[in-house]
């Protein structure tokens, strides 16, 4: 990262600045702020927010108490859909709350909402940034939230316990707080990405039975698979297939893209040996309901509700 403030006193050479950003060698992060174009890519679209949060919290005058999509940044919660540009924080009703500056103020009282240190200021905890999320959007963003908190298999284990987000969300006043609930009490700590939670929550809607999450099968090679969903009563195998595990270097580990092509279509045919049906779908599949609707009915999946109309 380039900060204007940190050249040690010496003026930015402006006109060779506004060169390498036409170039694309460089890209404007925020106000004052660069960075290397190849790098700032090469982040994930949570650490590039994250970045953002960093920035304003050192420009910042004073503690500032980070909340909602901010909060999920630092916190490692990934969400659904884009991040937004603006950062978010929480201030006391008397102030007002206008936002302004890339500042997005949420008035609320703070004695009512739980936090924690972060260097020079605050942030909602695991389970409070959740049910804050989670009241605001639609119950698949918020369920995905939720499950991202109680996730059993993250580095360092779940940020906060079922139990916890629960009372939180029980706790809570306002707007929101049906979605709040509805989030929490569906919320699984098996959901592996944001992705297997949505796929989990349009399965639900669409009267599809409920699916046991993370089954274990052997394969004929002595290795465990662990399937996204599996529906015991049919001998169903669903699974969401990211493209992340062809084209991310922290997935690939080291492989290249056709040796873990090559290795995912042998572990599909030796799990297709040990059931009846096998559905995968792909993102394109889940912001189309009807046609993950057709991919699963068309495999055999029962349900008694009709195919949506989107």
């Amino acid at each position: 990262m380039f900060r204007r403030r940190e050249n040690d006193g010496e003026p930015v050479n402006d006109r060779r600045l506004r060169r390498r950003i036409a170039s694309g060698d460089i890209v404007r992060v925020t106000r004052g702020v660069y960075a290397d174009a190849r790098d700032w890519r090469g982040l994930s679209p949570i650490a590039r927010h994250a970045q953002l949060v960093w920035e304003a919290a050192a420009r910042s005058r004073g503690a500032s108490l980070f909340s909602h999509w901010s909060a999920a940044a630092l916190l490692g919660i990934d969400i659904l859909g884009p991040w937004p540009d603006a950062i978010d924080v929480s201030v006391p009703v008397a102030s007002g709350g206008r936002s302004s500056g890339g500042i997005r103020r949420h008035t609320r009282r703070l004695a009512r909402v739980e936090t924690m240190g972060w260097g020079d200021h605050v942030i909602t905890t695991s389970a409070q940034t959740a049910i804050d999320l989670a009241s605001a959007l639609p119950f698949a963003g918020g369920t995905a939230v939720a499950d991202q908190v109680l996730w059993a298999k993250r580095s360092g284990g779940p940020l906060c316990e079922a139990s916890d987000l629960l009372e939180r969300a029980h706790s809570r006043r306002g707007r929101g707080v049906a979605r709040a609930i509805r989030a929490a009490e569906f919320a699984t700590h098996l959901a592996d990405s944001v992705r297997e939670s949505q796929s989990r929550v349009l399965t639900a809607m669409m009267g599809f039975p409920e699916p046991e999450l993370q089954a274990r099968f052997q394969l004929s090679n002595g290795q465990l698979a662990f399937t996204d969903f599996w529906w015991p009563s049919t001998r169903h195998i669903g699974e969401f297939d990211g493209v992340g595990k062809y084209i991310d270097p922290n997935m690939l580990k080291g492989r290249t893209p056709e040796e873990v092509l090559i290795a995912e279509k042998d572990r599909e045919d030796d799990l297709r040996r040990q059931c009846a049906a096998f559905s995968r779908w792909r993102t394109p599949a889940l912001n189309s309901p009807k046609r993950l609707y057709d991919i699963l009915s068309g495999a055999g999946l029962p349900t008694a509700r009709s195919r949506p109309g989107r």
